[in-house]
């Protein structure tokens, strides 16, 4: 059982870090991929570097700070979060699985959208993005998963049991080694049906029928995690309040993921105010 989970591992999910580990409370800190900080060239308008630093250099000091104040680091992705009665936190990896009392998004902004013909014209018509939110309405009918990740696998998975048949598209891209689930590696041109999702038409012209498409591309972000929580969400930013609380008790955002300024001086603030408001709620809410 850990204290705090922070998802993500750049300037807003460090600092988060560095506060509650300093706190002594038990912290852990997940990350998988690419981080857009890293692609940042030369950063010259953050304080305390008079000459500039690189991207990849600030985040991957980011993380070695953390590790060296004694903060557990992993390299794994997260595919699920749950909640129980008793407002306790479910992490699922795609390696273990982790209990915590307080959960901190800095996730980033994700820019991994699909750029396929009509899933903007049936979101909310038979395109979902959270299979454990909208799962149930497809009970006995034939859906899809688009994605070619873990997080696709793990989408698919929910659904197994409850749709007649589940198959996941790749759009062309690879991914080996799944036997439980039927995978097409087709590329899709684009999604077709009146009022609603009626079927998919691949680059091959031939069409598929389906009652329901969900949305699983690349990694989860901390939009795709907020869907699944019941978080208030506005054009794809989550909503928290001055004190980097989401609309549920115990989780906070915090960095590129809540929106508006897109700056590494702005994540660390809100890292760092989210840090010390998740130590409180542990501490007072929590009687640790």
């Amino acid at each position: 059982m850990y204290d705090v989970i922070i998802i993500g591992a750049g300037p807003a999910g460090v600092s988060a870090g560095l506060y509650v580990k300093r706190a002594n409370l038990n912290v852990l800190m997940l990350y998988k991929g690419e981080s857009a900080l890293e692609k940042a060239e030369h950063i010259e308008n953050y304080y305390g570097f008079e000459n500039g630093i690189s991207g990849k250099d600030l985040y991957l000091n980011g993380i070695r700070q953390a590790k060296n104040l004694g903060i557990d680091v992993k390299n794994e992705e997260t595919i699920n979060i749950r909640i129980d009665e008793n407002k306790k936190y479910t992490v699922i990896t795609e390696n273990e699985t982790y209990k915590t009392k307080a959960i901190i998004l800095a996730t980033g902004n994700k820019k991994n959208t699909a750029k396929i013909e009509g899933i903007k014209d049936f979101e909310g018509k038979g395109i979902s993005y959270c299979a454990i939110c909208d799962g149930f309405f497809y009970k006995n009918k034939e859906v899809v998963v688009i994605g070619n990740g873990k997080y696709a696998v793990s989408e698919a998975n929910e659904l197994i049991n409850i749709a007649k048949t589940v198959t996941i598209l790749t759009d062309g891209k690879d991914l080996p080694g799944i036997n439980n689930i039927k995978i097409d590696t087709r590329k899709i041109r684009r999604i077709l049906g009146k009022n609603r999702v009626e079927e998919i038409e691949f680059e091959d012209s031939k069409k598929l029928k389906v009652d329901g498409i969900f949305i699983a591309l690349g990694t989860a972000d901390g939009n795709d995690f907020a869907k699944k929580l019941g978080i208030i969400t506005k054009n794809n930013k989550i909503i928290v309040n001055e004190n980097m609380e989401t609309n549920v008790a115990g989780i906070y955002a915090c960095g590129d993921c809540t929106g508006n300024l897109l700056q590494v001086s702005k994540s660390v603030y809100e890292g760092t105010k989210a840090g010390l408001q998740a130590i409180n709620y542990v501490r007072e809410n929590l009687n640790v």
